[in-house]
C-alpha cells in the first residue's frame, strides 16, 4: 500500500514517537514495525493492519509511558515486546522488538533457557562492523547487555517473542539508535 492515507497514518504514529524509517507514504516493513508497536502498546490484536480500530485509537493515543522516571536509559518491556528510549523520564522513541521465546536450546555443550533476563545493566561490549554470524544465526551490530544477550538488528522481527534471548530490531532502527547516541557503551538498559 502507498499513498496519502498511509502518509497521514505514518505521520500520526511518528508524532507519537513510534519509530519508522520515514514518513514517505509507503507501507513497508519499517511502517509495519511501527504499527505492531502501536498495537502492542494499546493492547490490540497484533495484526499489522491499519483498520478502523487503529484509526480510532490513534486519535486518543498518547506516547507510551516509561517505567523509570527522570532517567536516560533503554527500557525493554517484555510483556508488550517493546523497546523504549527513555529520555529524561519519557519515551523519546518506541520500537517493536522481539525478545526471548523462552524455549530451551542446546549450544556450546550446554542447555540455555532461551529467555531474556530481567534486570538493569550497562552495555559492556559492541560490534559495529555490520552483520556478525555465529552458531545461533546472524546479528546486525550487536550491543551486549548481559552475558551473550544483546540488542541487535535482525532481518526478522515478528510481533511476538521469538529470539534466543536477545532483543531484535530492524537494522535501520539499530543504525538510528547508534547514530543518535541512544545506544552506546555504558548506556543503562533495564529489561522487565
Amino acid at each position: 500500500m502507498s499513498g496519502p492515507d498511509v502518509k497521514a497514518m505514518q505521520a500520526k504514529l511518528y508524532g507519537l514517537h513510534y519509530w519508522m524509517p520515514g514518513v514517505d507514504g509507503v507501507f513497508g516493513y519499517g511502517t509495519l514495525q511501527a504499527v505492531w508497536a502501536f498495537q502492542k502498546s494499546h493492547g490490540m490484536a497484533r495484526t499489522g493492519t491499519w483498520g478502523p480500530a487503529e484509526a480510532a485509537a490513534v486519535l486518543k493515543a498518547k506516547t507510551p509511558g516509561v517505567r523509570y522516571k527522570g532517567t536516560y536509559r533503554i527500557e525493554v518491556d517484555k510483556a508488550r515486546q517493546l523497546l523504549l528510549v527513555n529520555w529524561g523520564g519519557s519515551a523519546r522513541w518506541v520500537f517493536n522488538t522481539s525478545t526471548g521465546a523462552n524455549k530451551r536450546f542446546f549450544a556450546w555443550g550446554r542447555w540455555y533457557s532461551g529467555s531474556t533476563p530481567t534486570g538493569t545493566w550497562k552495555i559492556y561490549r559492541r560490534n559495529t562492523s555490520g552483520w556478525v554470524t555465529g552458531a545461533l544465526g546472524s546479528m546486525y551490530k550487536p550491543y551486549y547487555v548481559v552475558g551473550g544477550i544483546a540488542i541487535h538488528g535482525s532481518a526478522d522481527i515478528p510481533p511476538y517473542n521469538a529470539s534466543h534471548g536477545c532483543c531484535r530490531l530492524l537494522p535501520a532502527a539499530q543504525d538510528f539508535l547508534i547514530r543518535s547516541s541512544f545506544l552506546y557503551p555504558s548506556r543503562i538498559v533495564s529489561i522487565y
